[in-house]
């Protein structure tokens, strides 16, 4: 790509770009969106553009670091042994990693704290997130410089949507790779050359007229490496995140705004891009490298498993007093966000893939 001048905007370099340089594909158009998104701004609160379940509750984390406690402890650590090391991709403000490591160390799980983030702006938040339980951080740009000592163990939550994803589209000839075309800064997705027929799924490729197919390769590659990572030195992943269990027909691109949906081709760089996950080939990259996967549960089935209605139960009760019914309503308020079928209940799911030589993983 040709490189514009840097006192444009981004929208403007980018479509400069495409206009000397030809259309691109929808994989290059999110990844430079996204990069220059989350570069200099907080997207999370009421004053952000989305809220994500650890900002609702802190009864997500809490039960995602007993989760993380409970498969460590089974596991086994024998004294003599490095301690496992607590990896978050993507971890936003930090709050589900306070939460989590929170709940965790009253179990005996007290691991070293790995974040792989590149924003600047989120860096200082998880710091200043992570004061409040006394820990502190080491931060990776990517994961190839995580640690090889000792188990890790991965939480990836909503981190997977927001890695570009390529788009192949159903013509009248064919299959062809979607391109990002523009036009006097207007962007629009446009057909590009035809792709052979060979690369699509068999049971896919009578698919309608316009029909859509999304792959992420570099979500692929990401599961791959760790997978890799954990197959040897020991650990799990754990993905949570809305999706389906693919391959699958669907153009799930979307953009989020002030809590709205938006056009994900305007705003370029001031708005979030995501796609829904194909989980069943995310557990495919896994089971090749030997991990054991877990069946993908919904958020909601696999909250309820690890008792989050207790726990619910008990931030309640702690409240007492006059404040008591004002927490009781919120506690409730976040539950049904969480756990319900119309809310991220069902929308959300989860999935494990463990170490070979690890127990079974709970919730599943």
């Amino acid at each position: 790509m040709i490189n514009p001048p840097p006192e444009l905007t981004l929208s403007a370099r980018l479509a400069r770009a495409i206009t000397l340089g030809g259309p691109i594909s929808l994989a290059q158009f999110m990844a430079t969106a996204n990069t220059a998104y989350y570069a200099i701004r907080d997207p999370l609160g009421a004053a952000g553009d989305f809220i994500t379940a650890p900002e609702i509750s802190q009864m997500f984390g809490e039960l995602i670091g007993l989760w993380l406690a409970d498969l460590s402890a089974r596991a086994g650590n024998p004294p003599e042994s490095p301690k496992p090391h607590y990896v978050e991709l993507g971890p936003g403000r930090g709050t589900l990693a306070v939460d989590a490591l929170r709940a965790g160390a009253k179990a005996g799980f007290t691991p070293s704290v790995h974040f792989v983030e590149t924003s600047p702006t989120l860096r200082a938040a998880q710091a200043t997130a992570l004061s409040a339980v006394l820990a502190d951080a080491h931060w990776h740009d990517d994961i190839s410089t995580l640690p090889t000592d000792a188990p890790l163990l991965v939480v990836a939550n909503e981190f997977f949507d927001a890695l570009p994803v390529h788009q192949l589209v159903k013509g009248a000839d064919g299959w062809h790779q979607r391109l990002v075309a523009c036009q006097d800064e207007l962007f629009l997705p446009i057909a590009g050359k035809r792709v052979p027929d060979d690369v699509i799924p068999a049971d896919l490729r009578a698919a309608p007229l316009g029909a859509v197919i999304e792959t992420c390769p570099l979500a692929v590659q990401i599961v791959a490496d760790l997978a890799a990572r954990i197959a040897h030195q020991g650990g799990a992943l754990l993905i949570i995140d809305y999706g389906y269990e693919g391959p699958a027909i669907g153009d799930t691109l979307q953009a989020v705004r002030a809590h709205k949906y938006a056009n994900p081709y305007e705003a370029v760089g001031a708005q979030d891009l995501t796609c829904h996950v194909d989980f069943a080939t995310l557990a495919a990259a896994g089971a090749r490298a030997g991990l054991r996967v877990s069946a993908l549960a919904d958020q909601g089935a696999w909250l309820n498993a690890l008792g989050i209605k207790a726990r619910a139960e008990a931030l309640i009760a702690g409240a007492g007093g006059r404040v008591e019914a004002t927490v009781a309503d919120s506690v409730a308020a976040a539950l049904h966000r969480l756990t319900a079928p119309d809310q991220m209940g069902t929308l959300f799911k989860v999935m494990a893939l463990v170490s070979e030589d690890w127990p079974e993983a709970a919730g599943f």
